[in-house]
């Protein structure tokens, strides 16, 4: 994959879409002073920040709680290929300067995760039905370019935890870890949270799904997406939160926040 990322970020230059998308949570706390900003502007002069630089592949998808799956959100992944098959990811809950760090996600191709011991599959999830579901995207890139990447996505395997929930409301970064996973098949997703996606970044789910009908990856291998073999991994939340609920049913969205799911 980082032969193929120069080639993407050149295409990326000349093929710029998609729109901006804000956190859900205003962080608490005083505006910064001019002290702060002077520091961060000098900062940002003189220091490197290589691992920074290094993730320089956006990808926008969708994850719910292990043994919870009401609690859906859309999740910004900025990731870097440390190899062919290993990629790293940081999670946000928007692509704006205020976007609050979510999680992380590493990303393994399907050799690695075969080598895996039984106990720890469990903890990732297959991106075969992401990518073919066309609910996977990469905003920016051209459609030849992202088909590409996303050919190769769709045999791989993530582990993804989140740490900060402000898909529900959360502030600050209260309770556990929590191990996410991503869809398997139609009639999982909240399709009001797709569509709200889709009509910001200016993406179709529906036009991706069939240009990517071509893409036939291998069967998911056994041991991930244990849960829907009724093996299911999750964190116990001292705070007394099961994350088993979306977002508050009735409640008005801004079009340009990030997506999640409601009750109804």
């Amino acid at each position: 994959m980082r032969r193929l990322l120069p080639c993407l970020l050149l295409l990326v230059l000349a093929a710029c879409k998609g729109g901006d998308t804000d956190s859900p949570v205003q962080a608490p706390g005083a505006d910064k002073s001019a002290k702060t900003k002077a520091l961060e502007a000098g900062a940002a002069m003189l220091q490197r920040a290589p691992p920074l630089n290094a993730l320089d592949m956006y990808l926008d998808g969708f994850h719910f709680y292990n043994g919870h799956m009401t609690g859906q959100m859309e999740a910004h992944h900025y990731c870097s290929a440390l190899n062919e098959e290993v990629n790293q990811c940081v999670i946000f809950d928007g692509n704006g300067a205020d976007a609050k760090i979510m999680g992380v996600e590493y990303i393994i191709s399907a050799k690695l995760f075969a080598t895996l011991p039984e106990a720890e599959k469990p903890l990732w999830h297959s991106h075969v039905y992401e990518v073919t579901s066309g609910e996977l995207v990469a905003p920016g890139l051209p459609d030849v370019a992202e088909h590409e990447l996303m050919e190769k996505l769709a045999s791989t395997y993530g582990k993804t935890f989140h740490t900060w929930h402000t898909d529900q409301d959360k502030q600050l970064p209260l309770g556990v870890p929590q191990l996410m996973m991503g869809f398997t098949q139609d009639g999982q997703i909240d399709q009001a949270m797709v569509r709200a996606r889709d009509q910001r970044l200016g993406v179709d789910t529906a036009r991706e799904r069939q240009q990517r009908s071509d893409i036939k990856p291998p069967p998911v291998a056994p041991g991930a997406d244990a849960w829907q073999h009724g093996k299911v991994i999750q964190f116990a939340d001292p705070t007394g939160r099961t994350h088993d609920d979306g977002h508050a049913a009735g409640a008005q969205e801004p079009a340009e926040t990030n997506a999640r799911s409601s009750n109804p």
